[in-house]
This record gives structure tokens, sequence and C-alpha cells, in this order.
């Protein structure tokens, strides 16, 4: 691991910390200036003067933005640790303002949080902090919970799952998977099936599906539970968003398991029916993951209470 090393600590300006650290977490001088509140040129100083206080070159040019060199990458941890700790001494037994607050928090999550957390939360923050901005990035296919340290977010918004002692996690709520078609499905249509009446099973597996399908997925509980009655579906497609499935689904004939919420959300809008599957699925439980250090964080725990608030009368 990567240590700051700087021989007359009193002739350095530690501000030029919270500079590396922006330049790690954006990649762009002109982002990380915004991230700090300094102009381009004044972080680009700022730079020139941490590469000669290091002894590296910190960053190197790769298209249009710049890509930390190993010693600087070896730095991100470390170093974000040591701003998390001034922070914590700095915010004290203060109350948090969201008011008078300037923030940005980088959350981790599907796009299933982008139709129904992030618009809920635009309007709340516009009303009550509106210098607190928001950024939804993606997960890590295959570990969500090393999205929290590789891509440095603040939470993650994930499945329940055996998580590491480094991380705090709150269920927000849970979910039920409910199967969806297009409208006038020709053999649904056939059967008599309606909008809102269980599909069969025999129907049910036969009929091709699209699979939502990032590693440690939700819609594999629909395999294990067809697996107990001994029966199991044919997946035609599979696909790393939800909203790729359901408009798969509402323009061929391809089914899909979806989470409930989300499905009634969208049916009316892109043209889908709603059954209930012919096997119990297991609900899914969501959780805010976090990492440790920012647990007792007055901003950080002021978010998740937000975030909690708006997910909660999803419980289904």
């Amino acid at each position: 691991m990567g240590r700051i090393c700087v021989k007359n600590l009193s002739g350095f300006d530690l501000n030029l910390l919270k500079v590396l650290d922006a330049l790690l977490r954006e990649g762009s001088t002109v982002r990380a200036g915004q991230r700090v509140g300094l102009s381009q040129p004044a972080v680009s100083a700022a730079l020139s003067r941490l590469r000669h206080a290091l002894n590296d070159p910190l960053f190197v040019r790769a298209g249009r933005g710049i890509v930390p060199t190993d010693f600087a990458r070896s730095l991100e941890l470390p170093l974000r640790d040591i701003l998390d700790g001034i922070n914590t001494i700095l915010d004290g037994p203060h109350d948090f303002d969201p008011g008078a607050a300037e923030l940005t928090f980088k959350i981790s999550g599907s796009d299933f949080f982008a139709e129904m957390l992030m618009p809920k939360l635009a309007d709340h923050l516009d009303r009550v902090a509106p210098g607190v901005r928001v950024q939804l990035v993606d997960l890590v296919p295959d570990n969500y919970v090393d999205t929290i340290e590789r891509y440095m977010v603040d939470m993650a918004l994930i499945p329940g799952m055996d998580f590491p002692d480094w991380v705090d996690h709150r269920i927000i709520f849970r979910s039920a998977f409910i199967a969806i078609a297009r409208k006038g499905h020709p053999a649904l249509a056939a059967a008599g099936i309606e909008d809102g009446d269980p599909m069969p099973i025999d129907l049910f597996c036969d009929l091709p599906h699209v699979l939502f399908s990032p590693e440690g997925n939700l819609s594999a509980m629909g395999d294990a539970a067809l697996a107990k009655l001994g029966r199991k579906r044919h997946v035609a497609m599979t696909l790393p968003v939800f909203s790729g499935v359901y408009r798969a689904v509402a323009g061929s004939d391809l089914i899909a398991l979806l989470p409930t919420q989300l499905a009634r959300h969208v049916k009316d809008r892109v043209g889908l029916t709603c059954h209930a599957p012919p096997m119990p699925v297991p609900k899914a439980q969501i959780c805010i993951v976090w990492h440790k250090r920012s647990t007792n964080s007055p901003p950080h725990r002021w978010l998740r209470e937000q975030i909690a608030g708006i997910m909660a009368p999803l419980d289904t």
C-alpha cells in the first residue's frame, strides 16, 4: 500500500490532498475542480505542486481524461481514510443542516433506482437540500460490494447478502416478483389469460424468457423456485439492465420476471400485462450498504434516511 511521504510536513499545503482525492475520484481536472470548488487552472497548478512534493507524475493523459499512475492508485484508499478522519473531526457534534450543505454523493445501483428512487429524490433534494448533488453510477457486475471501494461510492443499493466486516447496511424494502408479457400476447390470449390473471406453470415454462443477467442477479431466484417443483424455464435472452428486460418483453413474445414495483410502474407506459408467477418466489431484501467509516457522518446518515423514507412505501 502506498503512503504519502513529505519530508517537511510544516511546509506542505494539506489542501492539496483534497485536490488529489478529487482527481482520483473524477479522472478529470475540470470535474475535480467542480468537486472542490476550484478552477481548472488552479487544479492543474495544485497537481504540479503535488508532483513535486511526492516525486511522481501521479496522472498521465488518456484521451480526454487522465489516469493515475500505480503510485497514485496505491494512495487512493489511505488518502480517503485520512480525509474521512479529518471530516469526522471537523463534523464534531454539530447537527447537519441540509439546506445550507454543498455536497456531492455518489450512489451505485441498478437502473431500477433510476426509475423508482431518483425522480423522487431529485424533487425532495430540490426542496430541502438544493446544494446537495447525487450521482447514480453502475454497480460492479461481479461484486456489488466492491463498488464501494473500487469506485469510491458513498453507498450502494444492492440485494441483501453476507456482507464483509467493513460494511454497514440497512434493509430499506423487500421486493416480490411478477411475470410480465406484452399486451395482446398471442399465447396468453389463446389461453384466455388477461392482465392480472395468474400464469399457468406450463405456459410459464414453455414461453421464452428474457433474464436480467448481471452476476448475482435477482431473477435467478425464479430458476431456484422452479427447480423445487422439478421444472425449468427457457431463457432466450439475457440483458444487463431492467429497462432492457421490460422493453424486450414489450416488443416481442418473450416474457420475464420483474420486481413487482417496477413492473407496475412501467406497465401502462410500455404496454405490459402483469401476472402472478406459478410458483412462490422469495422476496428480495434490498439494502443500503456503506463503509463503516461513514456510519456516524451526519451528512451521510441524513441521506441514508432520505433514501430509506422514499423507498419504504415500495415494500411488498
